[in-house]
């Protein structure tokens, strides 16, 4: 399988994300880089997400694409706190961790912290259901701007 990317320097912003990933997710699933783990028909729900993100993402291509832009907005230079917890009986991994960074446009720090709740079939991701912090993001981005307060 190879990754479903050009160039996997577009996504060099989420390196740490994609680094603890791997980790929660090693010896469950097959492949060398975040998107290889994923399943060709992986659906993506970003369940508590940030106005104007998709809620649904279908297929591996689509996220790639969707992740490919991550850098314009933010970077990420760490992530920690993962705590795995695993149901074998069906097949669900629940990655609680956290990703630090910076906002491109304001400079600001990011630090937020996520829950995915990740369905595998056949030794790859077939679901991920995403949960985060939206209001680290809008103080990492200055939304809303102050003169909308």
């Amino acid at each position: 399988m190879t990754t479903p990317v050009d160039d996997i320097a577009d996504f060099e912003a989420l390196g740490p994300f994609f680094r603890i990933i791997e980790e929660g997710l090693a010896g469950l699933v097959d492949g060398q880089h975040f998107f290889d783990l994923l399943a060709e028909d992986v659906i993506f729900e970003f369940v508590i997400s940030v106005p104007g993100y998709p809620q649904r993402v279908e297929g591996r291509r689509a996220v790639a694409d969707l992740y490919r832009g991550y850098g314009n907005g933010m970077v990420l230079d760490s992530a920690d706190g993962l705590a795995v917890h695993r149901d074998p009986e069906t097949s669900v991994v629940v990655l609680e961790y956290a990703g630090h960074g910076r906002a491109v446009r304001t400079g600001r720090a990011y630090d937020n912290h996520f829950v995915s709740v990740i369905t595998i079939k056949g030794r790859t991701v077939t679901r991920w259901r995403d949960y985060l912090d939206p209001v680290a993001v809008f103080q990492a981005i200055g939304w809303p701007p102050a003169q909308d307060r």
